[in-house]
């Protein structure tokens, strides 16, 4: 089947799950969990074969070492994708809600409610677990999905899409709902079809996703890097400020959230520096420093490279400052609007950082590691967005719908309106559309 072809099926599934019921989404999820925990032998079995061809593509210099580390799966990582596709399901329903009520005139109601997007294309690199993810989201959301990933995880993607599929048609989902392309030239294709595909989400490099939002009129969500900076404030806690730090930079090293630059404040600088080189040394992180850093411990000198680049990897930046003032101004300059953190006891210096920062997700004695869908308790997520319009930050269920407005009328017409027959009440309402519904339909 063609791209063409297949997002055309997706199309005609996406306009039947707008009215699907919310019974019917969370059962198919619930069905799709079992299969992916009936089947974590095979998953893992077909990972381990992309595993092993990615592992001499990077011996050849062909594939990045944190795309090898981002595709491999565990059985904690087949678990979390359990969890993931349950936590969806018991997620209040997204669609069919009222946002905005107004009576315009007797006999005349506007309402405002939420309904999905449509058509949701997702190209992401190298995770797996991504598949999963996205497509419950877009199911209990009411949206058809194209899947895009990346030729290193073929044959993962390929069992977890087949699991889903199965799994929610044969719990009356539409066919077709769910569609799988492989070939890097179809993406090519997949660009073109703004006709059909609402909006599309990348995952992956800075110039994966540059690529793509460059080559499509289809609007795109999601962010080019994650370059995240910690600030250890001059009242910080040092303790808390080393297990933060530790957090952030080795529990995942090749993810999007995970640190890659730390400020600290010159104060606390000559005691505290030494105490992170040695914790996060012993772990194999290599880092880079600026002059005042190099005059306290050993590591290498930052180039002016390092405070603008995403390196996925055990290496981190290390950047003595005077203030809090030069902390926010270097993380708005050199900050990709991601996620950012302040260590400190002091409130009224948390509270300026949290305001001022100009990032998705700003935080307060928390790692960065935290900004992702699943712990914001949004089930999962599609992915991070850092620019401003509809959806910011982790994007989950309320990022995969839009609105439209109901209006019930009883014979009105604009001319009365305008030619002073008329005039407009516009008194809030207090009922939602579910209730008009059933008023009308009992």
């Amino acid at each position: 089947m063609s791209v063409l072809d297949k997002v055309k099926e997706a199309r005609e599934a996406a306009l039947c799950m707008a009215t699907l019921p919310l019974e019917v989404r969370n059962r198919a999820l619930l069905r799709a969990a079992r299969e992916v925990e009936e089947k974590k032998k095979e998953i893992l079995e077909a990972n381990q074969r992309d595993v092993s061809k990615a592992e001499r593509l990077v011996k050849m210099g062909k594939l990045s070492k944190p795309l090898l580390e981002r595709l491999k799966l565990s059985e904690k990582k087949v678990d979390s994708m359990v969890e993931s596709l349950r936590s969806v399901a018991s997620l209040p329903d997204p669609l069919g809600r009222t946002v905005y009520a107004m009576k315009l005139d007797e006999g005349m109601e506007l309402y405002k409610v939420t309904c999905p997007i449509g058509v949701i294309g997702a190209i992401f690199e190298s995770r797996p677990d991504v598949l999963p993810q996205i497509s419950s989201l877009c199911l209990k959301s009411g949206n058809a999905v194209v899947l895009k990933g990346g030729r290193e995880a073929s044959e993962s993607n390929r069992i977890l899409y087949s699991i889903m599929k199965e799994a929610t048609e044969s719990e009356s989902v539409p066919e077709g709902w769910i569609q799988l392309i492989e070939e890097r030239r179809e993406v090519r294709e997949l660009l073109k079809l703004d006709e059909y595909i609402d909006l599309l989400v990348p995952r992956g490099s800075k110039e994966f996703i540059k690529y793509i939002q460059a080559h499509t009129r289809i609007p795109v969500l999601g962010h080019a890097e994650g370059i995240c900076h910690i600030y250890v404030d001059a009242r910080a806690d040092f303790q808390k400020a080393l297990d933060i730090c530790y957090d952030a930079k080795v529990q995942y090293p090749a993810v999007c959230n995970a640190v890659e630059k730390i400020l600290v404040h010159s104060a606390i600088a000559e005691k505290f520096l030494p105490m992170l080189a040695e914790k996060l040394g012993a772990a194999g992180v290599e880092i880079r420093g600026c002059p005042k850093t190099l005059r306290i411990i050993r590591a290498k000198k930052a180039k002016a490279a390092d405070w603008d680049t995403e390196y996925l990897d055990l290496i981190v930046t290390v950047k003595v400052v005077e203030s809090l003032e030069e902390a926010i101004e270097h993380i708005n300059r050199h900050g990709s609007k991601h996620t950012d953190a302040i260590v400190t006891e002091d409130p009224k210096a948390a509270i300026e950082f949290l305001e001022r920062v100009d990032s998705s997700s700003v935080m307060w004695n928390a790692s960065t590691r935290f900004s992702d869908g699943y712990r914001y308790g949004l089930g999962a997520e599609v992915g991070i967005s850092t620019g401003k319009l509809h959806a910011r930050g982790p994007v989950g269920l309320e990022g995969l719908t839009t609105t439209k407005y109901y209006l019930v009328g009883s014979g009105q017409v604009v001319a009365d309106y305008i030619e002073g027959r008329r005039r407009f009440v516009h008194q809030p309402l207090s009922t939602s559309w579910e209730e008009v519904k059933r008023r009308f339909l009992s």
